[in-house]
């Protein structure tokens, strides 16, 4: 029903008016409102602080909870209302008829491999000018959305109209420089953390607009982001794309296997290797005691919306990938190829 009569129904209407209402902005109204969020709770705390005393009547502690209850339900339905509504939709595997529950060591393996080699590809076909051209925000932002128009004769289900991608506010970066985008759902806005390394920005960009589009659980997301940006003419997206993918890939085998893990690590162009390494140094140069409780708290609001595994949920795109290239291998006469 949701599938039927929400995100194939309502949400396309919701969706469209918010983007077109805000999309025009050269700002982030979201960040805006959440950064004025914060600081009325500040002055709230402050405020409470002042008055401790009078908490304790009876009569203020009634009020204050009434109105904490009243606020959180309005939140709540607005939320859920909005676009919340999506993590409970069949979503991309009833689209594709895509069978993801089982996998084999020999199954991950293959896909490592496969990705390995499109990556090393596209590595050499980029170039430092290639990536300079996408330092603009505006051409990452028109790249995204462009992915999008070029797969819509394949896959209607992903028609995406009238943008509304946005860089977040500098303030924002600072203090939570391990989040890479978010959409949100108030706004219709998708954001990305322009400060990111520029190897993972096309592929953020083409994952938040996924969320624009009703795919709210984070593996269908990034495997929408897949779907998209390894189409794109641009080496950029290309590149960016199967970075993520097979860094998602390869962490899963190196549970399973870190020798053979480390055989493919080790068989990388020397472009991939650089920016694995820049990568790794951005977020050790940004840790701050602040992330893991952000973290924390953002893994358990995925597990209440039907991801159990958290923020470990991302790195499941794994399975939608070996269960799209099988279907296509029916279709064909060998996955690996």
């Amino acid at each position: 029903m949701v599938e039927k009569y929400y995100s194939n129904g309502v949400y396309i209407y919701i969706s469209k008016i918010l983007r077109f209402s805000l999309g025009w902005l050269p700002f982030s109204l979201g960040d805006l409102l959440y950064l004025l969020l914060i600081g009325y709770l500040m002055c709230q705390m402050i405020k409470l602080i002042k008055n401790f005393r009078k908490l304790f009547n009876p009569k203020n502690i009634k009020k204050a909870f009434v109105k904490i209850m009243l606020i959180g339900l309005i939140v709540y339905v607005v939320f859920y209302g909005f676009w919340g509504l999506n993590y409970s939709r069949v979503g991309i595997s009833g689209q594709l008829h895509l069978d993801s529950q089982n996998y084999s060591a020999q199954d991950l393996d293959t896909l490592v491999d496969l990705l390995q080699k499109k990556l090393n590809t596209n590595a050499s076909l980029l170039t430092p000018a290639m990536r300079d051209s996408f330092r603009r925000n505006q051409k990452l932002f028109a790249g995204a959305t462009r992915a999008y128009q070029l797969v819509e004769n394949q896959h209607p289900f992903l028609k995406y109209k009238v943008s509304s991608v946005k860089p977040l506010f500098s303030a924002i970066c600072l203090t939570t420089p391990g989040y890479q985008g978010y959409y949100n759902p108030f706004t219709g806005e998708a954001q990305v953390n322009t400060t990111i390394p520029q190897c993972v920005e096309p592929f953020v960009a083409s994952h938040e607009i996924a969320h624009q589009l009703g795919y709210a659980k984070e593996n269908e997301a990034n495997f929408v982001g897949y779907l998209v940006s390894s189409k794109h003419p641009s080496v950029n997206f290309r590149y960016s794309v199967y970075f993520d993918m097979y860094n998602y890939s390869i962490g899963e085998l190196y549970y399973a296997d870190s020798t053979k893990a480390k055989n493919y690590n080790s068989a990388l162009h020397p472009q991939v290797i650089k920016d694995i390494d820049d990568y790794r140094a951005f977020y050790e140069r940004y840790k701050n005691p602040v992330e893991p409780l952000l973290k924390w708290v953002y893994s358990h609001f995925l597990m209440f919306n039907n991801q159990p595994s958290g923020m470990e949920s991302y790195s499941e795109v794994t399975r939608w990938l070996i269960a799209y290239y099988k279907n296509m291998a029916r279709s064909r006469f060998d996955w690996e190829s």
